[in-house]
């Protein structure tokens, strides 16, 4: 007997929270508890996240007290909702359990409860403060082993150890240790440890994106976004693949983790991808390395992106404009590795329902939908532009007014097509559905998601109010599509639609505060290792070792760096493997790299170890989400896992692309040329993909696929071979440095080789790329720059520095001695070195080509001379 929709999406549903949102579903009261508790976090996140408790001035909270009510939530759920061990009771919470959960959630709230007592006191903690303090630090470990698994607590319990044992440890591991209060009161009572910068994400802006994609998927739009993508792409060689890739990458971009977006689309992408020619192992793999990605997609980027503002310093537009790109060259090129794997197994896709069209109709077809889409973002921005200083207080009333009116008419549309169901993917699929009446089923789910981009982009609202009023949309469609689409059909009544909607958005309350739980806790536990990292300096040591082991070779360095990001990521949720990463790795290629002459913006610096932490949710042997696929697919876990690094192997190179060579991150680049390099980084992103895949045109000899190897990198990094040609700089005597700024034009850089002393006193020598400044001449231009120079026995010394200077700002100091001056040559631009790398692709194309045609030469003879005469 065929399975009903809600028994098919209870299956789901109890397999995504099995992974995700803990594996306990008690009966009776514990149940009516948890589900209660779970819905009650949900809504104070949203009342805090509001407008509000300012307007009604109740419920006001601040950063520290909401932090702490946020942890008080997660590990009370924590403790009832994932059992001790895995022969511990699943259908009943036991007494233990209940008892830690109201210690810990107790400890959690301590500094709420007695904020004003322990403001009177800060730095002389009582014997209450540290035995609370100490006592919510164990059960923070257990919530974390709990959620998370053994990984994460581990490495917390090593840095706690670290600081403990401080003047034990051996040669430059040593420290002068921390004592037992004052470890209770840096992590606890402080905002320097567990309450710090990473929990205050968590509680301001990434449990409202996690609630937001919880209610969208209760909706139904990752059904929807399942449909679109198979019904678009379904019929092409390797179509199931190929619309896995599109639809995870669609639920990433709202996803806060790689492991559910895995279950959720690969329940359906798997058995689909096996049907039409995928072994078991690569169909997993190619779920894993397309929701893996959904992480490093903006505008959520499994809420790293909300901590790299914090982290990095630059707005959020910044940290979306400088993502987005080698994300989106990452997913075409993945889609493209499924397309070359359909090539060479010949792969067939799904019969599509579709009328045939011919090339020339889709084409236009296509190009019209972009105009007109393009169009109307044009029509809504600029006449928002215009009304929104006309209406004056009133705009946001018609803004709403206008919302509400394309929601329902919208939502009027996808009542004139059949309800999008629940697919069983275990049925066999003849047919693909429609395009048309799959994409007009669910356009309403995307109103929720232009709102958020809107807030973000436009309006410039912060993180976490743009998240409120795109939540409070989406909730009003959760309310209210059942019984608007009862309406418009008229086919059930709208009682049980408008009882249905209540439901769902219960719910989606619910099920947002369960996703959460493991995303707060594990920032609140990865707060541990970065109030270490403050507190015992040994950010200073690691960067000692992986200088002594790279023996200053700046790609070595990099390569351990993304070794030490893979093994620390390890078992790791996106939120708290981030921060890991970037509070233990990113100061050490900022510290190396400045002393070798590795200048890169700190945002490249932050994806750089981004990319690499998220990269062992593919690799083994922790590699979650490979274990996650292996369990739907069937196939192996280990040969799943590798198989997917090896597609995302083009994820794995571009951290090093990006790092030489900024201009893929959209960094100081006009429009025009960020076109010219997404258009080239693509191709080049393409041309390695073949070169991994062994099979461009045809399957590649082996010296073709390493020319191929050549031409990406020659597409991506030209000015290696330009810098071999001609040196960009060349170098001027210190003491001319006024003359080399008076002759320079504003928009170029120098590079000055610095020889100081760092904060202990010890030598150290670094480089500075410095920017021109304003100024009509030397003189002035150094003034800007807040330096002023003297001359001591043929050394130019840093003699002072203004405060809050540029200079100061670059890191001058005091008595630094300029050891080098590097002044900007003019020479040819370093995009000439494309064409000499487009000449070697013609070549290996041709190579291809010729072998291709007599491949079917022979099989065209082949057949006729089989053919009966």
């Amino acid at each position: 007997m065929a399975k009903t929709d809600s028994t098919r999406q209870a299956e789901l549903d109890a397999l995504v929270a099995s992974v995700e949102s803990g594996p306990r579903q008690p009966a009776g009261l514990g149940k009516a508890i948890l589900l209660t508790v779970a819905a009650v976090w949900s809504l104070f996140q949203l009342w805090i996240a509001s407008p509000l408790p300012y307007v009604f001035s109740i419920g006001v909270f601040n950063s520290t007290e909401a932090r702490s009510i946020h942890l008080a939530f997660a590990v009370f759920l924590g403790f009832i909702a994932f059992p001790a061990l895995r022969r511990s009771p699943r259908q009943h919470i036991p007494l233990t359990d209940w008892l830690l959960a109201l210690v810990a959630s107790f400890c959690a709230a301590y500094l709420y409860l007695f904020y004003q007592q322990l403001a009177q006191r800060p730095g002389a903690p009582t014997t209450l403060d540290v035995v609370v303090a100490l006592t919510g630090l164990l059960l923070l470990l257990e919530a974390t082993r709990r959620t998370l698994g053994p990984p994460l607590m581990l490495v917390a319990l090593v840095f706690l150890f670290y600081s403990l044992l401080g003047p034990h440890m051996p040669g430059i591991l040593a420290h002068r240790g921390v004592g037992w209060e004052s470890l209770a009161n840096h992590h606890w009572l402080t905002t320097q440890g567990v309450f710090g910068i990473a929990l205050g994400v968590s509680t301001s802006f990434v449990f409202l994106f996690v609630l937001f994609g919880a209610l969208l998927e209760k909706a139904g739009a990752g059904n929807y976004f399942i449909k679109v993508a198979f019904s678009l792409l379904g019929h092409y060689r390797g179509g199931p693949a190929k619309a896995a890739v599109v639809a995870s990458g669609m639920t990433g971009l709202i996803s806060g983790s790689s492991i559910a977006n895995t279950v959720t689309t690969g329940t359906f992408t798997i058995p689909l991808m096996k049907r039409v020619g995928f072994s078991a192992e690569k169909a997993g793999a190619v779920e894993v390395a397309s929701s893996v990605n959904g992480q490093i997609m903006p505008p959520v980027m499994g809420a790293a992106a909300f901590l790299m503002v914090e982290f990095v310093g630059i707005s959020y537009v910044e940290v979306i404009r400088h993502a987005f790109l080698p994300a989106l060259i990452s997913y075409i090129a993945l889609i493209y590795i499924v397309h070359l794997e359909a090539l060479k197994a010949g792969m067939q896709g799904i019969p599509s329902s579709n009328p045939p069209r011919p090339l020339i109709r889709k084409l236009i077809g296509f190009l019209t939908g972009l105009l007109l889409l393009m169009a109307l973002s044009f029509a809504v921005y600029y006449g928002l532009g215009w009304l929104k200083p006309l209406l004056g207080a009133h705009a946001g009333w018609v803004v709403a007014a206008a919302l509400a009116l394309a929601y329902i008419g919208l939502l009027r549309l996808a009542a004139q097509v059949p309800e999008l169901t629940l697919d069983d993917p275990n049925s066999p699929i003849d047919e693909l559905p429609q395009t048309r009446p799959t994409v007009l089923a669910g356009l309403h789910f995307l109103l929720p998601v232009v709102v958020l981009v809107w807030c973000l982009m436009v309006e410039r609202l912060s993180p976490g109010l743009s998240a409120f009023w795109a939540t409070v949309f989406m909730i009003g469609i959760i309310l209210t599509q059942r019984p608007l689409t009862a309406l418009f059909r008229g086919d059930r009544p709208c009682r049980a639609a408008v009882r249905q909607g209540l439901d769902d958005f219960f719910q989606g309350l619910v099920t947002g505060a369960r996703n959460m739980i493991g995303i707060g806790i594990a920032t609140a536990t990865a707060g541990i290792i970065v109030g270490a990292v403050a507190q015992t300096g040994i950010g200073l040591v690691l960067a000692e070792v992986v200088e002594w082991l790279s023996m200053g070779h700046l790609l070595l360095m990099l390569l351990l760096t993304a070794i030490l990001s893979l093994i620390l990521g390890m078992g790791l949720p996106t939120t708290a493997n981030y921060i890991v990463v970037s509070a233990l790795l990113a100061p050490v290629i900022v510290t190396l790299g400045q002393q070798n002459g590795l200048l890169v913006p700190l945002i490249a610096v932050h994806l750089f170890v981004f990319y690499f932490g998220i990269m062992a949710d593919v690799t083994p042997p922790v590699g979650l989400a490979s274990f996650a696929a292996s369990a739907v697919s069937g196939g192996d876990p280990l040969r799943t896992g590798f198989q997917a690094f090896y597609y995302s192997l083009r994820t794995a190179a571009l951290p090093f692309l990006f790092i030489f060579n900024t201009d893929l991150l959209l960094i100081d680049v006009s429009w025009l040329h960020g076109i010219m390099i997404f258009i080239v980084a693509t191709a080049a992103m393409l041309i390695f993909a073949a070169a991994t895949q062994g099979w461009f045109l045809v399957r590649s000899r082996w010296y073709e696929s390493l020319l191929l190897l050549l031409v990406a990198f020659t597409l991506f990094r030209p000015g290696y071979w330009m810098d071999l040609i001609h040196d960009p700089y060349r170098e001027v005597p210190p003491s001319e440095l006024s003359a080399v700024m008076d002759r320079i034009d504003r928009d170029n850089y120098l590079r000055m080789e610095i020889a100081g002393v760092d904060e202990f006193g010890d030598p150290l020598q670094f480089f500075l790329l410095v920017p021109v400044p304003d100024g009509n001449s030397g003189p002035e231009r150094m003034h800007n720059l807040g330096l002023e120079l003297i001359e001591d026995d043929g050394r130019i010394i840093v003699d002072q520095v203004r405060f809050g200077s540029l200079g100061e700002e670059l890191g001058f100091d005091w008595d630094q001695e300029i050891v080098q001056l590097l002044a900007p040559v003019d020479r040819w631009r370093k995009e000439w070195m494309w064409l000499p790398g487009l000449a070697l692709l013609a070549l290996v194309a041709g190579l291809q080509w010729k072998r291709r045609r007599l491949t079917r030469q022979g099989d065209s003879h082949a057949q006729s001379f089989a053919a009966p005469h």
